[in-house]
């Protein structure tokens, strides 16, 4: 049976979603699945690599609903190219990388030619959506129609069957994973360090698009308190985002330039050492409104370079990690906790090397996607 993923976010667009479909598709057989996704700038020189067939398609809306400007027409390009594609590749079965605008375009497909669909749901996507009665709706349809639905998280799942009220016959829980052999522990490096403007500083790394659910802020805000006791401290920012702005103005407000280094979209080879050489990983997120953290791959990411981890307690984040043996969930709403689990780890150099330790043991056994895309090809392919 041949397979076609649509999603708008896919490499070299940078986001944890595309990543995740990415390294598991690429491991899946290429007579079997191809790739729909959305165009980028830089998409001549990542595409020849892959190994799959890929399709570049206008899959980026303006609007996500039907009735604002351009919504229906933007949906309708981008169902007439999908529906081109089903037809001539003979495609029985579509995968969506999320409910809306993907899952809305495959249930368009569905209701025209009859080709069946499941959808990937990653928490935050139908938890903002709430916000729209009109998004609402369209996702409840998705939901509907849809064959079953991918979870990243058992978090998500309980979202999708407490507000959604999805069946839970038709919800299964996927993991992301991480590739253990890129991602991988390193001696620490004088001149790397060095280069990445780190030298013998305590470095504590954040990695992700700078939303306000990922809590750079609160940590920003926590920094005075633990400067107090770790005076060599450095925040390393690695992201792009809309929150940008905002956060390069609160640390002038807070007079913390020389404690704070912004980072912009860098290579994956510059990503990993920058893993490898800093003293410990947060994630500080938490709940704005609806958006929230559906799981949380840099954690996995981060862990299987030998690093301890520290992440918000709202979403799906401590499925990440094995608390307190790896990692550590804290109140990220409030800069105390935060600030004073960080200071005592960054203090506790044994600790941080356990646990580091035990982290990469923890995300080899089970989230290397190797074994994941072993599990992903028999829910997609039953015997």
């Amino acid at each position: 049976m041949k397979t076609l993923l649509v999603t708008e976010i896919f490499p070299p667009q940078t986001g944890g979603s595309g990543r995740w479909f990415w390294e598991m598709y690429r491991r899946l057989p290429s007579d079997q699945f191809s790739i729909a996704a959305g165009h980028h700038e830089d998409q001549s020189h990542f595409d020849p690599d892959v190994n799959q067939p890929i399709y570049r398609l206008p899959l980026t809306l303006k609007e996500w609903g039907l009735l604002g400007k351009g919504g229906f027409s933007g949906y309708l390009r981008a169902v007439l190219q999908i529906q081109k594609l089903i037809r001539k590749n003979q495609i029985r079965q579509i995968h969506c990388g999320r409910c809306l605008p993907e899952g809305l375009m495959a249930l368009f497909c569905k209701l025209g030619l009859g080709v069946p669909y499941i959808a990937f749901v990653h928490g935050e996507d139908v938890s903002t959506a709430r916000a729209s009665r009109e998004l609402s709706w369209l996702i409840k349809r998705v939901l509907c129609h849809s064959q079953y639905l991918i979870a990243n998280s058992h978090h998500t799942s309980r979202i999708l069957k407490e507000v959604w009220s999805v069946p839970e016959s038709r919800v299964v829980v996927l993991y992301p994973g991480v590739d253990t052999h890129a991602f991988c522990p390193a001696p620490m490096d004088p001149l790397t360090r060095s280069r990445l403007g780190w030298s013998n500083r305590r470095v504590i790394l954040t990695v992700g698009r700078l939303q306000a659910r990922k809590g750079h802020d609160h940590l920003i805000q926590s920094l005075r308190s633990i400067i107090e006791r770790v005076p060599d401290v450095l925040y390393s920012i690695i992201g792009q985002g809309e929150e940008r702005s905002r956060l390069e103005k609160l640390v002038v407000a807070e007079d913390l330039g020389s404690y704070v280094q912004f980072r912009n979209q860098i290579s994956d080879q510059e990503l990993v050492q920058c893993y490898q050489q800093c003293d410990l990983f947060v994630l500080p997120n938490r709940q704005v409104n609806d958006d929230l953290e559906g799981f949380g791959m840099v954690l996995l990411e981060a862990q299987a370079c030998g690093k301890a981890v520290i992440a918000g307690s709202s979403g799906g984040t401590s499925e990440t990690m094995q608390t307190p043996e790896t990692g550590l969930i804290v109140d990220c709403d409030h800069s105390g906790e935060l600030a004073m689990s960080i200071t005592d780890l960054l203090l506790d150099e044994d600790r941080r090397h356990r646990m580091g330790d035990l982290a990469r043991t923890w995300v080899v056994q089970r989230f290397d996607w190797e074994a994941l895309t072993k599990q992903a090809y028999e829910l997609f392919v039953p015997e």
